[in-house]
């Protein structure tokens, strides 16, 4: 365990955001189901080796020099032993996999740890046992450990479309292994599109075809993953963080961010220009500086995992910022709502939480103090930022939790001026 201490002051320079978490579980998937088949730019975070032990436990042997992973053969035949899957942390690292190996007809028993045995998979529940699979979940009441077994059959699914997009990305990784055709349906209107957006991204670039339809999509039987080469691109949900510190506390410079992107949350660059931030976009990179900034209304039914960060930004935002359709967040690494809205209102900020979201009334003189980083990756870095507007320091627990997505956070934060140490605690 750790915590850090970081005063406030202001920060400048160039950098360049860590690879996409998100493209980089895509890429791994699919270049390991092709074989013969190269990732450069795979971040050595926590939830990243959780998906190339996964993958590794279907049977593919993963080269990993610095960066880079090639993975020389395909996945291989099954063992006759179950195997065991270790997903960490990793909700995506879970919900990826578990219709993969089911489809691939290996058993495995999936472990996780932290929150993730009490996150829910009752839409897979519900679904996979209609298609051939058996899935034995403990008897304590979590999800894990889980125990899958049987081959995964096509056919039709029904699935709502406010549910964790890893479902569905679960699915449209598996089916097309599948023998039969498929067709997945939504019952209600699709939620965080963008990350459904980057599976089908994926999907194409490994030479997989899914026809898109009014309500879902249509998925063919008996196809192969391509091998391909992937170059993950520049994470935009960690770009948000810095967009908020040249924001609220500078002149930050961003590189080797995509625009056009299909990630969902470069949603972000416009989110900031409506709070007021002084942003401007060109072939050296998207530049963000301090601007006085005014409270705006934010639907984040397509952009959770930005939902922390801004919420920061709304405290020294002037009037009030409400977030909504947010309620996905309660069920995170931590309840990020509470989380959020706990750590800002210990600094001082007028916070109250919603069924769904949050109501943050900013503009109001930030103090110092101690926050809980509820051992949640997002969280910890969103009171970072927080601490460069704060007239005193700010001690953030379970600071070590950085490490499933962004390793380095506080080295890149000093990098650009930021004053923080990071302690063990003995």
């Amino acid at each position: 365990m750790a915590f850090a201490v970081v005063q406030p002051g202001t920060v400048s320079g160039r950098i360049t955001p860590p690879p996409s978490k998100s493209a980089a579980h895509r890429a791994l998937i699919c270049a390991a189901l092709a074989g013969g088949s190269t990732v450069d730019g795979v971040l050595p975070s926590a939830d990243m080796q959780a998906t190339l032990r996964a993958v590794q436990a279907l049977g593919t042997p993963a080269e990993i020099t610095g960066t880079q992973v090639r993975f020389s053969t395909r996945c291989p035949h099954p063992s006759p032993e179950p195997a065991t899957v270790d997903c960490g942390e990793s909700g995506s690292t879970l919900r990826f996999f578990i219709p993969l190996f089911a489809a691939l007809g290996i058993d495995a028993i999936f472990t996780g740890s932290g929150r993730l045995p009490q996150r829910p998979l009752g839409v897979y529940a519900d679904c996979l046992p209609q298609h051939g699979v058996t899935l034995t979940p403990p008897t304590n009441g979590n999800s894990l450990p889980l125990r899958v077994s049987g081959r995964l059959c096509g056919g039709d699914y029904a699935l709502p479309g406010n549910i964790s997009s890893q479902f569905i990305t679960g699915l449209l990784f598996a089916l097309p292994l599948c023998r039969e055709d498929s067709v997945i349906r939504l019952t209600t209107p699709l939620e965080s599109a963008g990350y459904v957006d980057m599976t089908l991204a994926a999907l194409r670039h490994a030479g997989i075809t899914i026809e898109t339809i009014t309500d879902g999509w249509r998925i063919s039987g008996g196809q192969a993953y391509r091998p391909a080469d992937y170059t993950v691109e520049a994470d935009w949900s960690q770009a948000a963080f810095l967009l908020a510190a040249g924001a609220l506390a500078g002149d930050v410079q961003l590189c080797g961010l995509s625009l056009p992107s299909a990630q969902g949350d470069s949603a972000a660059l416009d989110l900031f220009r409506r709070f007021g931030a002084d942003i401007t976009v060109d072939t050296y990179g998207i530049r963000c500086r301090r601007a006085p900034l005014h409270g705006i209304d934010i639907d984040a039914a397509q952009i959770p995992d930005l939902v922390p960060i801004l919420a920061i930004t709304a405290a020294f935002a002037k009037g009030t910022t409400r977030i909504f359709h947010a309620e996905r967040l309660r069920i995170k690494e931590s309840d990020r709502l509470a989380a959020v809205a706990d750590g800002l209102k210990r600094l001082g900020a007028q916070v109250a939480e919603t069924a769904d979201g949050l109501r943050i009334d900013g503009g109001r003189l930030l103090n110092g103090g101690e926050v809980d980083g509820c051992n949640d990756h997002r969280i910890v870095m969103s009171m970072a930022v927080a601490a460069l507007r704060c007239t005193g320091p700010v001690t953030i627990q379970d600071a070590q939790s950085v490490a499933k997505s962004w390793p380095d956070f506080f080295t890149d934060f000093t990098h650009l001026g930021g004053n923080a140490h990071v302690f063990d605690h003995r």
